[in-house]
């Protein structure tokens, strides 16, 4: 784990290789939860895809994300967030030093899903998934949940709005996104599912 945080600090050190739109997650930092220390650690192709594949290519996962397959198949959906416009960052959730979730932070408004409900300029989405079988199902979805919505409206001031789209037969994703302070807003069919569209607003943050 030195090995995967020395090269975290040269990859966070230098430049952004493109246009910011999401205000730096790289530079966001840990945060301490229940669990252990928290950080969303930007997606190192070479270093981290493997890890990756082996976490998309679990049968479980593999249903609702549908990236299963060889390596080839993997790479090319991260390639195209790291070498595209900056809309989306693809990262590893790393707990306690140890990588064990994915994640794609990317702005909603200019993202696809911008057309299929009411979005407002710089609302945010999250796409993630839970690694290990022993890490699912004990409320872990939902604490870390929370904590990446709470970085988003903590790093990024000009967002009202943290958005997900979990698969409407994900029950749950569905049930860690509600415990995590989400609404249900509306259901939506989008090209590869029917989606339910889960939005936490930051004025209703301290309630909910």
């Amino acid at each position: 784990m030195i090995d995967f945080f020395a090269h975290e600090h040269q990859v966070a050190a230098g430049p952004p290789p493109g246009p910011d739109l999401l205000d730096g997650v790289a530079g966001w930092g840990a945060v301490g939860t229940e669990a252990g220390p928290f950080q969303l650690v930007p997606v190192g192709i070479e270093r981290d895809l493997r890890l990756i594949g082996q976490w998309m290519n679990d049968p479980a996962v593999a249903a609702f994300w549908g990236l299963s397959g060889p390596d080839g198949v993997i790479a090319g959906h991260l390639r195209a967030q790291l070498d595209g416009d900056g809309r989306s960052v693809p990262c590893l959730g790393v707990l306690g030093g140890v990588p064990m979730s994915y994640w794609e932070v990317y702005r909603a408004d200019l993202d696809p899903i911008a057309r299929h409900y009411p979005s407002r300029p710089h609302d945010t989405g999250i796409h993630f998934l839970l690694g290990n079988v022993a890490d699912r199902g004990r409320g872990l979805g939902t604490l870390l949940l929370r904590t990446v919505a709470d970085l988003v409206l903590d790093h990024r001031p000009s967002s009202g709005r943290v958005v997900g789209e979990p698969d409407l037969r994900n029950t749950p994703s569905l049930a860690a996104f509600l415990g995590a302070g989400f609404r249900l807003s509306g259901e939506v069919q989008l090209p590869d599912k029917r989606a339910a569209v889960m939005i936490r607003d930051r004025a209703l943050r301290a309630v909910l």
